[in-house]
């Protein structure tokens, strides 16, 4: 473990934290041997929460509302990164990286020194937030960044795999997506801790942001905030990003978020296995069955 590259990047150098984020992706740096070999200096905590995970459909306008926020909080003094996650091919295990195309705000001389991005692909993670992005959140908070923002691939359900690593979740909605019954089937009365619908300024976002507030107020726990945005007209912004840095814990997505940790680790423990590609192919020929895999992998 190179500890002075590790230490450089926990005292505010940029390359040398890309490449610790690096190694922390690709396995080769281990979260826990940093934190009891590295020197990590004490961080005041706020108090609130320190990671974010913006979820959404594709095309509600994720990014470019992301971008918005993180202008308004950079510009206020706090030091904030994103994690944007873009999906692996499951064929090639390629990725497009593409959210960086519309995140402008760390092109603004006057925001770019508290603002840090990074595209992750998901690779062989079977949730669409990688779980090895738990380990590169804790190390950011380390580096001073004080709040991280999880922007992930937006697919609809299997979103629920945020829950595993944020300490709040916010969905993002679009007008015309559908009417209460659908907000449920996605999950959102779970999961989300605040509910953001963007592209106000076209037809039917009020009235889908009504018949969510309705779908809320059936289900268990705090009703959430609902709030309408234009990040093309940037209205309701800065109250959203005003309610965002302060977004208490509904409490509803306690269970889930315990539930998907549970299985993340499980995963993980599956994932990291030195076996796992020879089991692969033993599968691939029919040599044994998903059951004997399960056991031979689990229970390493």
């Amino acid at each position: 473990m190179n500890l002075g590259l590790i230490n450089d990047a926990i005292n505010g150098d940029r390359r040398s934290l890309a490449r610790t984020l690096s190694g922390i992706e690709n396995g080769t740096l281990n979260i826990m041997e940093i934190q009891q070999n590295a020197d990590i200096p004490h961080r005041i905590d706020s108090g609130n929460w320190k990671s974010l995970a913006i979820t959404g459909a594709p095309g509600v306008g994720k990014s470019c509302l992301i971008d918005k926020l993180l202008s308004i909080w950079a510009g206020s003094g706090i030091k904030i990164a994103l994690l944007a996650i873009d999906p692996s091919s499951p064929r090639t295990g390629g990725a497009l990286l593409g959210d960086r195309v519309r995140i402008t705000s760390v092109d603004d001389d006057s925001l770019k020194e508290n603002i840090y991005i990074r595209s992750i692909a998901t690779r062989k993670s079977s949730g669409n937030v990688p779980l090895i992005v738990a380990d590169m959140v804790e190390f950011l908070h380390m580096a001073g960044w004080e709040r991280v923002v999880i922007e992930t691939v937006g697919s609809g359900q299997s979103e629920v795999r945020c829950a595993a690593i944020a300490d709040r979740i916010v969905v993002v909605e679009g007008p015309a997506r559908g009417d209460g019954v659908q907000a449920e089937k996605a999950g959102l009365l779970e999961l989300a801790d605040a509910v953001i619908v963007n592209k106000s300024d076209l037809k039917g976002a009020e009235k889908h942001a009504e018949e969510l507030l309705e779908s809320f107020e059936l289900g268990l726990g705090d009703v959430p905030p609902v709030m309408l945005t234009s990040a093309l007209n940037e209205t309701g912004i800065s109250e959203a990003a005003d309610a965002l840095l302060d977004l208490p814990d509904t409490g509803r997505s306690v269970r889930a978020r315990w539930r998907e940790r549970l299985l993340a680790h499980y995963e993980r423990k599956i994932l990291e296995s030195p076996d796992l590609e020879e089991i692969l192919s033993l599968l691939a020929v029919g040599s044994i069955s998903v059951d004997e895999a399960i056991n031979t992998l689990g229970g390493q």
